[in-house]
């Protein structure tokens, strides 16, 4: 039996409270030979992942779940609705919001890989009644996103084929069939596949930016330097739903909410620990630069296209519309006024490739978040058994039978009612961010109650507790506002119950699930001195080890790689 590494923790009072009997009871069974029971932490060989996502498949599978639609397309309604001052400085202050949620997971990832991912960690620092609807909630939403990215790409594919001739079904069929065969064929199949679409995705954004760029100094076709001629007139700033300063203001909150929704999806590098070779060093890498690269994407794209589409262009009316295609996009509208023919075809293409990679990665989170759930004891067993290939046979399956619901946007009268459905899960993101800044703040709480300092942590959050406790603030603040048009239209042309109902009933909802579970397990909150930080380390302790080892010895047997090198500090932060 490997040694369990001891520790102590003291409360207040400065009683010392001995761990380490407990952790070694838990590895009296490996001396057996048999497998270890370690909620959230699988080591059965049925029931565990297999450790295939190396550091470029981890960041690219982080990049690629957030940036999609809600960059190319979404901006656009922004811009229509508040102008560019507003879209520019929300989408700055939501990139930091993003930051310091990533931080807190990242320290607590780092730490502890597990296999149940962040929904472990609620359960194992904060309170098993915080993950449980933590961990439904967010399969719920990824169920629900998941036939709406397949809908979209059928959408997008009638910019050149009518649904006259080519019933959108097919399509929809065609792309289920793919990304359940992406997904079945192993992490490593799908690391691999993820990471050359990602890379595509990254590469087009790039593209756009400067053409962008290129369109804003004047190079395009109609030699028009425009500056920032839009920014002065119709002006940075667009009053929504009043007039004067408070409608600047509005208009400004409004794309707060937006911003949030373009970046939802970022936090699902979290799920991803339990699948990551050398997880200590590779999710903290990946977190922080997935915040870089995905500032640097969006704040540069939404100041560009500030500087080339006024905010009153009538060609936005195509923007702030409900397509999904080429048409929609607000940097088409750009392409447009500069003369620019053909690129509308290319970037509807790129943008098929974009809704298509959200929903490969999207039908992956809504598997491995059912495989952590059962891992947590949070769902049926069956769902974290495992085949050869280390896929979750049962949970990726249950899951891709809710992606069937995509085939309701065939018909049109369906098409509302999933809108609101969609409407109901878009909360659960936020949701999802407040309770992982719940869980660090428990995590950092506990950590200091027990003693455990800074320089022994492999990660530790830039910000530390305040910063959470700001973002925590921050966050619950967009959920309660996140339709407050409602309010204010309603005032006016009458209330709209069925967009306020969609809207607001995911936070009672995941309130009823948190008193729900505690009502029927009769769980309590974990107390900080009482937290386990320990169970389960010294298997990842053990792995770690056995990884560098390996590692080092490959490295001494080829030599020393120049060109590996200078990807790793000039590249590879894009790549």
């Amino acid at each position: 039996m490997s040694e369990v590494k001891r520790t102590s923790s003291s409360n207040e009072g400065g009683n010392d409270v001995e761990k380490s009997q407990y952790v070694a009871d838990q590895y009296d069974a490996s001396a057996a030979g048999t497998a270890l029971r370690i909620r959230g932490l699988e080591t059965d060989p049925d029931t565990m992942l297999h450790r295939g996502l190396r550091a470029r498949h981890i960041t690219m599978i982080a990049i690629g779940g957030a940036i999609g639609t809600g960059l190319i397309i979404g901006t656009g309604k922004a811009l229509a609705q508040a102008g560019p001052g507003s879209i520019l400085i929300s989408y700055s202050i939501v990139g930091f919001l993003v930051f310091i949620v990533m931080a807190g997971l990242g320290e607590m990832a780092a730490w502890l890989p597990m296999s149940a991912g962040f929904t472990g960690y609620a359960s194992r620092f904060c309170d098993p009644s915080l993950g449980f609807a933590l961990g439904w909630t967010y399969w719920f939403k990824y169920i629900i996103v998941t036939p709406n990215q397949l809908t979209a790409a059928a959408l997008v594919i009638q910019y050149w084929v009518a649904p006259e001739k080519v019933n959108p079904g097919v399509f929809i069929a065609i792309f289920l069939v793919v990304i359940i065969c992406i997904n079945y064929f192993g992490v490593r199949f799908f690391g691999e596949f993820e990471f050359w679409l990602s890379s595509f995705k990254i590469i087009t954004i790039v593209g756009v930016i400067l053409m962008s760029l290129i369109l804003a100094c004047g190079g395009g076709p109609d030699h028009d330097a425009k500056g920032f001629r839009y920014w002065r007139d119709p002006g940075a700033f667009k009053p929504y739903i009043m007039k004067g300063a408070a409608g600047n203001f509005l208009g400004f909150w409004s794309t707060m909410v937006t911003a949030t929704f373009a970046y939802l999806g970022t936090e699902l590098v979290g799920v991803t620990v339990g699948e990551a070779q050398n997880p200590r060093k590779v999710i903290p890498r990946a977190i922080k630069l997935t915040f870089f690269r995905i500032l640097f994407f969006y704040v540069l794209s939404v100041f560009f296209i500030g500087m080339i589409v006024p905010y009153n262009s009538k060609a936005l009316a195509f923007a702030t519309s409900k397509q999904t295609g080429a048409s929609a996009s607000p940097f088409v509208v750009a392409i447009d006024i500069a003369g620019i023919r053909v690129l509308p075809h290319i970037l509807n293409g790129c943008i098929l490739v974009f809704v298509f990679s959200a929903s490969n990665s999207d039908l992956y989170i809504a598997s491995r978040t059912l495989y952590g759930l059962a891992s947590d004891g949070n769902a049926p067993a069956i769902f974290k058994r495992t085949d050869k290939k280390g896929v979750p046979v049962y949970a990726l399956g249950f899951s891709a039978l809710f992606a069937l619901l995509a085939f309701m946007n065939v018909s049109n009268d369906s098409k509302k009612v999933f809108g609101y459905f969609v409407n109901l899960t878009t909360i659960f993101g936020l949701l999802t961010w407040i309770s992982i800044l719940t869980t660090h703040i428990w995590f950092v709480r506990a950590r200091k109650a027990q003693n455990i300092p800074n320089t022994a942590m492999p990660y530790v959050a830039p910000l530390g507790l305040y910063g959470s406790y700001f973002a925590l603030g921050f966050c619950i603040l967009i959920a309660l506002t996140k339709n407050f048009d409602v309010f204010a239209v309603g005032y006016k042309k009458g209330f709209d119950y069925s967009t306020f109902i969609t809207a607001y009933l995911g936070i009672p909802l995941y309130l009823i699930m948190i008193a729900g579970h505690k009502f029927w397990t009769k769980s309590k909150g974990v107390k900080p001195h009482e937290a386990d930080f320990y169970t389960g380390k010294d298997i990842i302790d053990r792995e770690e080890e056995e990884f560098l080892a390996r590692k080092a010895a490959k490295m001494e047997s080829s030599g020393a790689n120049n060109a590996g090198w200078f990807y790793k500090h000039f590249v590879s932060w894009l790549f």
